[in-house]
């Protein structure tokens, strides 16, 4: 079976059961995980699923219906405008069943500040693992010595805090949790200048 048969057919089998193991998927298809993982990389990238702990799932579908999901391009962060490496991306899932994509953790951070209770879950990937998990759980570092070209104060996020604090001890920064970092990142930006702006429409 040719990658492009096996993608549609991952399509398939996705809109069928909502959400499956990268381990069924490998099984059903009778490919290795790791050619599963090549197939589905596209399939992340575009939207059409989404990564999670050891599997995918389906996005929610949704019509537009505001000025805000108009004015959101494909693949362009939320709040700056900036494109989405999804190394680095979080997602917001609102109580109206949207997905906002924001670049990064910091841009993450200020989106659910300004949304508050219209957020009902956030999830990011796990720095080192490359996991995707929860935001709340997370623990976040900041003011770290390695850049990855995002926004400023820039924020990593980790699933462990353990791993956190022996990224900090190796690069430097500071370690704080979901309401800490939230509380954070306000106060830096009152202090500072940001590189994070929103974009001129």
């Amino acid at each position: 079976m040719l990658p492009l048969e096996r993608q549609n057919r991952i399509k398939q089998l996705i809109l069928e059961n909502k959400s499956m193991k990268i381990s069924d998927l490998s099984t059903l298809l009778n490919v290795s995980e790791m050619t599963i993982h090549r197939d589905l990389k596209p399939l992340i990238e575009d939207g059409t699923v989404i990564k999670t702990f050891g599997g995918i799932t389906i996005p929610e579908i949704r019509v537009p219906d505001s000025k805000q999901d108009l004015n959101n391009d494909k693949g362009k962060c939320v709040l700056c405008g900036r494109i989405v490496n999804e190394r680095m991306a979080y997602r917001l899932i609102l109580s109206t069943s949207q997905i906002e994509t924001a670049c990064c953790a910091h841009c993450g951070l200020l989106r659910y500040q300004q949304l508050n209770d219209r957020v009902i879950h956030a999830i990011c990937p796990d720095f080192l693992k490359q996991t995707t998990i929860s935001a709340p759980v997370a623990w976040y570092v900041m003011d770290t010595e390695i850049h990855m070209g995002c926004c400023h104060p820039q924020i990593l996020t980790f699933e462990l805090k353990e791993h956190a604090d022996k990224f900090v001890n190796g690069f430097g920064g500071y370690v704080f949790n979901f309401y800490e970092a939230k509380n954070e990142i306000i106060q830096k930006l009152q202090g500072h200048n940001s590189s994070c702006k929103r974009s001129q429409q």
